[in-house]
């Protein structure tokens, strides 16, 4: 597969972006309550949907709101302001878009190989 440059990812549909986030997202989720101790499989999935739902997306989207930088920012608010065929059950419109951004932002430092701040955004989405 050839590698496609920061601007081409950076252009890529922003619900892409936020599809490749929710995976990379999730995965670091799991990973970091697995190390938590030893624990049930339905306790561990319990523990990651904490972390991993629209509300506390939001929540973390609008911390690092205003550290991002103009790349991520046009990735989030594309993402944003994005059509979404699907409703989040137990949250609002508002929330949701914010969750799409903050999953599209991880989702195109992912593919544009900027694991510093990959990870340092991450880390904050599992901080109390």
């Amino acid at each position: 597969m050839e590698k496609k440059s920061n601007l081409e990812i950076k252009n890529m549909q922003p619900l892409v972006l936020a599809f490749v986030g929710d995976g990379v997202h999730t995965l670091f989720v799991r990973k970091h309550v697995s190390s938590l101790g030893e624990f049930k499989v339905n306790q561990l999935t319990r523990m990651t949907k904490e972390y991993v739902n629209a509300g506390k997306q939001c929540e973390v989207f609008k911390k690092i709101e205003p550290t991002l930088t103009e790349d991520e920012a046009d990735v989030a608010r594309r993402a944003r302001n994005t059509a979404k065929h699907q409703i989040a059950k137990n949250y609002s419109p508002a929330e949701y878009n914010y969750a799409t951004a903050f999953e599209a932002v991880v989702g195109y430092l992912y593919l544009t190989e900027q694991n510093e701040r990959l990870n340092q955004i991450l880390k904050i989405s599992i901080s109390e």
